[in-house]
């Protein structure tokens, strides 16, 4: 694994607010607040034994605001991108003998304000969008018109994500609820089926034991809305299998102060987290899986959580680091901290899961290559058929023996969103931490958590395999992931 923070003028020094790959060449899509949305060809460093570079190919110009979020589907056909205002675009790729360029296909528009987050459906024929004006708008991209408002929430929509098995959609929004809908269509007169999502789940708290006493409290899974960043971006497995949501702050005990969390909910109930991972210094902002599978390695099946028949990989950004796991290994297989002088704001994986991607207000993106079955050998999976756990045989979280959590001093306060240094600055030297090196991860099972829902009609220069310190901070504290039982 080589990485590296690119030190290039990537949006004219301004913060880049998201990134993309596009699913068939690979090339990178990257949005900020320049307005513009480029192309950037990534060039690997492997053969020479360098980092991997970038070369700019061409830009996309028509938005009059800050874009937050672009997000190729899956075909590669089509490119969509959220940004203030309300402005949401559809490009189409229009390839030719020579060259492929992008042109505007459709504007849509019916969002009062910016548009923070965004997600294809799996046939590419819907997109859902969320937005700053507390809606989630499904639209037709076909007829380029509404198909359902979802409007529930109280605050920013600052994160969605649809189901590969298109049941399902889920919103992650800064009133501190994450809300799940599923698919209960509507016949028509002439017999044809519409789809409609119903809220089944509002995921917003969780009982907390106090102390000896029979009694339980309730207290909040998710960051209220001085959460320093303008995104909660959630993600759901490839097959279907889990969904992860961000932004979790989570305590151990009514009287323990808050960690920072990401949840895991199984498809098998989503009412629940079935497993969280706690530990990071900084809010968790953006989660995001790896397209590919791969062949269980074996070594550590007994020690693993997900009980699959292959591995899928995951990357976990926080404010300023980077988690990657799989789900055959209890540790984080990849720590990247201190990459960045400002917050990670999106993260995204190559389609052959060579290359992983993050972008930050601080004007740079970072890029992380790996080598050739560094991550294991890729095999197939199927998703649009029965996911592995849809009957709850195939897929299973594990459970661990019991561990003891320490305790962490608190930390400092979350900074301002709009910190940043100035232009000339380059980005920190950063660390790349593997394997067995700086892990401050390990799963732990903890008591029953159960969170309250309530069932609604409609309603993220530095130089791979570093381990140089950052600063002299003193060393982090070790705090364990848990497992809930079911």
């Amino acid at each position: 694994m080589k990485g590296s923070t690119i030190q290039i003028s990537w949006h004219d020094g301004k913060p880049v607010l998201t990134l993309d790959f596009h699913p068939i060449s690979g090339l990178l899509a990257t949005a900020g607040a320049d307005y513009d949305i480029k192309l950037w060809l990534v060039n690997s460093g492997q053969a020479e034994k360098k980092i991997p570079s970038v070369s700019y190919q061409s830009s996309l110009t028509y938005h009059g605001c800050a874009v937050n979020t672009i997000r190729f589907s899956r075909s590669g056909e089509l490119l969509a991108s959220g940004a203030d205002g309300g402005e949401l675009i559809i490009w189409k790729l229009h390839p030719s003998e020579t060259n492929q360029s992008w042109k505007v296909h459709k504007s849509l528009s019916f969002h009062r304000k910016d548009v923070l987050d965004l997600q294809w459906s799996p046939d590419d024929a819907y997109l859902i969008s969320g937005s700053v004006d507390n809606s989630c708008i499904i639209w037709d991209v076909n007829k380029g018109s509404v198909h359902q408002i979802l409007d529930a929430h109280c605050h920013y929509v600052q994160g969605v994500a649809w189901d590969p098995l298109a049941k399902y959609v889920a919103s992650l929004s800064s009133d501190r609820t994450c809300r799940i809908y599923v698919n209960k269509p509507q016949t028509k007169s002439k017999g044809v089926e519409k789809m409609n999502y119903v809220c089944q789940h509002v995921i917003t708290k969780a009982d907390q034991q106090r102390g000896d006493e029979t009694k339980t409290i309730k207290t909040h899974l998710f960051h209220d809305e001085t959460l320093p960043s303008f995104f909660r971006r959630l993600s759901w497995s490839p097959d279907g299998s889990f969904l992860l949501i961000p932004a979790g702050s989570f305590k151990v005990s009514p009287t323990s102060e808050a960690v920072n969390a990401t949840y895991v909910f199984s498809r098998k109930d989503l009412s629940r987290p079935a497993l969280q991972l706690p530990g990071a210094s900084k809010p968790v902002v953006v989660v995001r899986f790896c397209p590919v599978a791969f062949k269980l390695r074996g070594s550590n099946s007994e020690e693993g959580f997900f009980k699959l028949p292959y591995r899928l990989v995951f990357a976990i950004a926080t404010l300023n680091s980077v988690y990657i796991y799989d789900t055959e290994c209890v540790t984080p297989v990849a720590v990247l901290a201190g990459l960045h002088y400002a917050a990670i704001t999106d993260i995204t994986w190559s389609p052959n899961a060579s290359y992983l991607a993050l972008s930050s207000q601080d004007g740079y993106c970072t890029l992380v290559e790996f080598e050739d079955n560094e991550l294991g050998e890729s095999i197939p999976i199927s998703v649009g058929k029965k996911p592995v756990d849809s009957e709850g045989k195939e897929h299973d979280i594990g459970k661990a023996d019991e561990l003891m959590t320490e305790a962490r001093p608190g930390e400092s306060k979350k900074q301002a969103e709009s910190e940043q240094n100035e232009e000339n600055k380059q980005p920190l030297p950063s660390k790349i931490t593997t394997d067995g090196e700086e892990k401050e991860h390990v799963m732990q099972k903890t008591d029953e958590v159960m969170t309250e829902t309530r069932q609604e009609e409609e309603k993220q220069p530095m130089q791979g395999k570093v381990n140089t310190p950052v600063s002299n901070k003193p060393a982090r504290k070790r705090i364990t992931p848990m497992a809930i039982d079911p």
